[in-house]
């Protein structure tokens, strides 16, 4: 029987009434009684259904949630140093074929405790956005179970390769891949970009946990975890209780362990409540939520000790094997930052944090050549950045569809903000979202991230207590517990995890679960609505509200503790002498080093920018303009921003040359920047090296800045002052015909 679905146009049924309709009600209580064991007969058979498809998927061979056909392109364990992870195509389907003129995007999704295809999980998604924008996709996923000693570094080499087998399959002309790593795979997309810059285009990291150092008083504890236990020694034996692997399980447990309201009730009993209609949503994050991996143990330690403890990424203090320092100054894209206020797991903090840690000023961004745009969230939860088909039509649909606005910025800081039209009566289309970008700084990502010299003394100590208490396991527990736990008990103790019990204790296998089939079969096709104002209902609600709000006050007090006890312990007389930290002057680590020759290059840019401001033709004239009139602007919106490209040539989206724009745009802006009157001064140098129709395209486009809404008086005043000196050039060609 069909579910039925709420009924709101009345006011009275929660359900779409049946045959039933007509039967006399009974009162208010032995209505509620029946629904309240009918919604629990279909309760306890959707758990069975949930225990039945984690049996299958944990089956599958390639076990992952995304839901487009793909075809695989490179597998990992073919690679000259083999890993679990493996690159595919998303094939297109067949009213939305790709265009392959336009850039390829490689969608990576992390490895953090579930299985891949969070990124691809609905049609609503990261992938799906990229398809129906026309883009080629690829997707880099991985198998459960690591190769025996892969390495964090073996993950970059493989990924790098991935991206090289795509530039091969996409020669294109609009630019190298765009790439978007979701959470723990922003991090590691990023160590391979500053390994190996020439392979990306524009980069988006959404929920990406970059500086784990950062964050708030008062908010978001998961930072204090490694302080609390002593640092990575439990890690370590984790691991070698898993016989040298990292059950992912423990990952995703320390998730839930976040939001006991939410892991204890809300979900279930939103399933409870809702059974009629919430099913097939709940199966399909579930089977998303259950799927399990595993990580090495070297692979575990690294990303704890390094990132997690170490926060060493965001200083430029991790060194690859060959000693190669791996700096995210390095990068030449731009990086998209994608983060969230609500998002408890990787706050704008820790997502943004790095900016503050790698750079002191803005100048800084601008002498390394770096783009960076930040857009943040009001509200919407960790998963929520990949899963929520609000977000993924909004913020992700606007990255991808402007991704070649993006890649031509000039160096610098930027906030993206996207502005949703009124709207009175239904769904708000898509094109009518606008990005808009205006310029930022340091100070402004400061004020979000609000460094705290004090707390980073404080997650100091913890790295050097965590290098002494994993030297003493290693030294006196570690050969008993690798002695212990051979592989069979290992996968005993991984096969009780409390996560996977929960899933496996009732499925088909179980005894009692047939008979429960057969009666939701029954109570389905005699379900009774029931009203909305039934009292024991809103009793019912209200109840559930109590039960939140008291799992919500305990995590608050505990998270509370968890802080308080977290500054007692490491600003104590006896931790500062155990760790080394004889005074509370000296800073938690030295700012991170430039190149030696950092300078002199930098000099050497600008002499030859110098040389540069009387060269080109109507096209640098145009960037030029633009970035003129554009100075008054406190933000621009795509409509605005796109002209840029419109200069290049009329059909600008159709097969040029991505890479020689950008590089013109960004060399253009730096001229500007380094001396704006020689810049404008030389236009009629410039525009005299081109023929009037070519100048006329180039002013035309220019002008068009006034069919996106009326410009302030200062803007309007530099358009014609530049619509001047184009009218001029032709003029002055003209009078050098015979």
């Amino acid at each position: 029987m069909k579910a039925e679905t709420p009924n709101s146009s009345q006011g009275k049924s929660r359900y779409e009434a049946g045959p039933e309709a007509d039967t006399p009600k009974l009162p208010h209580l032995a209505e509620y009684a029946v629904d309240a064991w009918q919604r629990s007969i279909l309760y306890a058979d959707v758990m069975r259904q949930r225990g039945n498809q984690y049996e299958t998927h944990r089956a599958e061979r390639v076990p992952n949630v995304l839901n487009f056909p793909s075809e695989v392109v490179i597998s990992g364990k073919d690679l000259p140093r083999p890993v679990n992870y493996w690159l595919v195509r998303i094939v297109p389907p067949h009213d939305k074929p790709a265009d392959h003129m336009k850039r390829p995007f490689v969608v990576i999704d992390p490895r953090a405790g579930h299985g891949p295809g969070i990124g691809g999980f609905k049609v609503d998604s990261e992938i799906g956005v990229v398809i129906d924008a026309g883009h080629p996709c690829y997707f880099i996923g991985f198998l459960p179970d690591p190769i025996e000693g892969q390495t964090i570094e073996d993950v970059m080499h493989a990924e790098a390769a991935f991206l090289e087998k795509v530039i091969e399959l996409h020669p294109c002309p609009e630019g190298k891949p765009a790439v978007i790593g979701n959470c723990q795979a922003g991090w590691q997309i990023l160590m391979t970009a500053a390994m190996r810059p020439e392979l990306f285009g524009p980069i988006i990291v959404a929920g990406a946990p970059l500086s784990y150092w950062a964050g708030w008083r008062g908010r978001d504890p998961m930072r204090y975890t490694a302080g609390l236990l002593g640092g990575s020694w439990l890690t370590a034996m984790t691991s070698d209780m898993g016989a040298g692997r990292f059950d992912g399980a423990w990952l995703v447990q320390n998730f839930e362990n976040l939001n006991p309201a939410n892991t204890l009730w809300n979900k279930q009993h939103h399933l409870y409540a809702n059974i009629d209609t919430e099913a097939p949503r709940y199966l399909d994050f579930e089977k998303y939520w259950g799927g399990y991996v595993y990580l090495n143990d070297v692979e575990m330690q690294y990303i704890v000790d390094n990132l997690f403890i170490g926060n060493r990424l965001s200083i430029a203090e991790l060194r690859t094997s060959d000693g190669s320092r791996i700096d995210l100054r390095n990068i030449r894209s731009p990086i998209v930052v994608f983060c969230s206020y609500g998002d408890n797991i990787t706050p704008p903090p820790q997502a943004l944090g790095w900016i503050t840690d790698l750079y002191g000023d803005d100048e800084d961004v601008l002498t390394h050549d770096q783009t960076i745009i930040y857009a943040t969230h009001d509200s919407v939860g960790h998963l929520g950045i990949f899963v929520s088909g609000a977000v993924s039509r909004k913020e992700h649909h606007k990255f991808t569809t402007n991704i070649d606005l993006i890649d031509v910025l000039p160096a610098g800081i930027y906030r993206a903000t996207i502005a949703e039209p009124a709207q009175k009566d239904g769904a708000v289309p898509l094109d009518n979202f606008e990005l808009s970008i205006e310029p930022a700084d340091v100070a402004r990502v400061r004020d979000i991230v609000q460094p705290d010299p004090e707390s980073d003394r404080r997650f100091n100590a913890v790295a050097q207590l965590s290098k002494i208490n994993l030297g003493l396991y290693r030294q006196f527990l570690q050969p008993w517990v690798r002695h212990t736990y051979t592989p069979q008990a290992a996968q005993w103790l991984q096969a009780m995890h409390p996560l996977r019990l929960s899933y496996e204790w009732w499925s088909d296998q179980n005894p009692l679960s047939s008979h429960i089939a057969d009666t939701a079969t029954k109570v389905r096709k005699q379900r009774v609505a029931i009203d909305d104002d039934n009292p024991f209902l809103q009793m019912q609600e209200i109840g559930s509200q109590a039960i939140t709000q008291a799992l919500d006050h305990w995590r608050d007090a505990r998270d509370s503790a968890y802080e308080r006890a977290f500054e007692w312990i490491y600003d104590s007389p006896w931790m500062r002498i155990i760790t080394g930290q004889t005074g509370s002057d000296e800073p938690a680590h030295a700012g991170p080093c430039t190149a030696p020759d950092h300078d002199a290059l930098i000099q050497q840019k600008i002499t030859e920018l110098r040389t540069e401001i009387a060269e080109g033709g109507a096209l640098e004239a145009g960037i030029r303009a633009l970035i003129y009139i554009h100075r008054f602007c406190s933000s621009i919106d795509e409509r605005r921003a796109n002209l840029l490209l419109e200069l290049h040539q009329p059909d600008c989206h159709r097969g040029f040359d991505m890479a020689s724009f950008r590089d013109t745009v960004r060399r253009q802006a730096n001229i500007m920047r380094l001396d704006e009157k020689a810049a404008i001064a030389s236009l009629p140098q410039l525009l005299a090296r081109d023929n009037p129709a070519c100048i006329r395209e180039i002013a035309d486009g220019v002008a068009r800045m006034r069919d996106f809404g009326p410009l302030s008086t200062a803007e309007e005043s530099s358009l014609s002052q530049m619509l001047g000196i184009f009218d001029h050039a032709v003029t002055s060609h003209a009078l050098k015909l015979p």
